[in-house]
C-alpha cells in the first residue's frame, strides 16, 4: 500500500515536470517563430532599399546618357551592370549573406558612379568651353561681316587664315612610361608597376607666322579608365578652368623645338591598356596620341 502510494506520488511528479517542459517548449517555439518571422519582414525591408537604390542608379544613368554627348558607352556599359544585379536582386530570396554582399556591390556601383560622372562633367566641361569659343568667334565674325564690305570681308578672310596658321604645330607626338635612376637617368618602361613617370615627347615645328617667345604648354594623360594621371593643375583660362596632368613653359624662336614633359603618377591609377595623351599650347589643343601600358 505504502508502495503504490509513493509511486502515484513519483508519477504526479513526472507528470508536472512534463507539463512544465512541454509549456516552455511551446513558449520557445511561439517565440522563435515570432523572431524568424520578424527578421524576414527586416531582410525584406532591407531587399527594397536595395532594390530602390539600385533603380535609383539606372534613373541617374539614365539622365546623363540623355544629357551628355561623351563616354555614352561607358555610362551605357555601367547602366547595364546596375540593371544585371537588380535583376538578380529580385529573383533570390532576402538572406544576411545575399544582403551583405549586394550592399558592398552598390557601394562599389556608386564608387564607379561618382568617378564616371567626374570624367564626364571634365569632359563636358572642356566642350562647353570649346563651343564658347567657337560661339564667341562666329558671333564677332557675323558683326563684322554686317557692317564690312566685299574688301573687309576679304581682309577678314585673310586673317583668319593668317591666325591659323601662326598658330602652334606638333609633330612625332610620344607619350611613355619611364624609370627615374637614382642618377637622374630617364629609362623607357611600359610596366605599370615599375615606371615612375608619364614622359610626354614631342617636336614644336618651324613656323615663322607665330608669335616669338615664352609659351606655356600642357599636358594630359588619361588612363584606361578615363582618369586624369598627374599632378591635377588646374589653370583658368578665359573661356573657364582646364585642368592638366603637367606644364612646361618653352621658349619659342619660330624654329624646330623638342620638348619633352613629365607627369607624375600614383599607383592606384597606373592600370593596364591604351593611355590617351593630349597637348595644349595655352588653352589650345594643339596634338593628340595614345600609348599602351601592361
Amino acid at each position: 500500500m505504502m508502495t503504490e502510494k509513493k509511486s502515484n506520488t513519483a508519477l504526479k511528479i513526472l507528470t508536472g515536470i512534463l507539463a512544465v517542459a512541454l509549456l516552455a517548449l511551446g513558449i520557445y517555439t511561439v517565440k522563435f517563430y515570432n523572431e524568424e518571422k520578424e527578421n524576414k519582414e527586416i531582410l525584406q525591408k532591407e531587399k527594397a532599399v536595395i532594390e530602390d537604390e539600385l533603380n535609383d542608379l539606372i534613373v541617374k544613368y539614365d539622365e546623363a546618357i540623355a544629357t551628355n554627348d561623351v563616354m555614352d558607352q561607358d555610362l551605357v556599359d555601367a547602366r547595364q551592370r546596375i540593371a544585371v544585379l537588380l535583376d538578380s536582386v529580385k529573383d533570390n530570396d532576402a538572406n544576411l549573406v545575399m544582403i551583405s554582399r549586394y550592399r558592398r556591390e552598390i557601394g562599389n556601383l556608386k564608387s564607379e558612379k561618382d568617378r564616371l560622372f567626374r570624367v564626364v562633367d571634365s569632359l563636358s566641361n572642356q566642350n562647353r568651353l570649346l563651343a564658347t569659343t567657337i560661339d564667341s568667334t562666329n558671333t564677332v565674325l557675323a558683326e563684322k561681316v554686317r557692317v564690312s564690305d566685299s574688301l573687309q570681308q576679304t581682309n577678314q578672310s585673310l586673317s583668319t587664315k593668317v591666325d591659323r596658321a601662326a598658330q602652334l604645330k606638333v609633330t612625332s607626338l610620344k607619350g611613355e612610361g619611364v624609370i627615374v635612376r637614382n642618377s637622374g637617368k630617364l629609362v623607357e618602361n611600359d610596366r605599370t608597376n615599375r615606371i615612375d613617370q608619364i614622359r610626354t615627347c614631342f617636336t614644336v615645328t618651324e613656323n615663322a607666322l607665330a608669335a616669338a617667345g615664352e609659351k606655356n604648354m600642357y599636358v594630359q594623360v588619361y588612363n584606361p579608365e578615363n582618369e586624369l594621371v598627374g599632378d591635377e593643375i588646374a589653370v583658368q583660362h578665359d573661356g573657364g578652368v582646364m585642368v592638366y596632368s603637367a606644364s612646361s613653359k618653352i621658349f619659342y624662336e619660330n624654329e624646330e623645338l623638342d620638348v619633352c614633359i613629365l607627369s607624375n603618377t600614383k599607383k592606384e591609377r597606373l592600370l593596364e591598356g591604351t593611355y590617351k595623351v593630349y597637348v595644349y599650347a595655352g588653352a589650345q589643343l594643339i596634338g593628340t596620341s595614345s600609348f599602351s601600358l601592361r
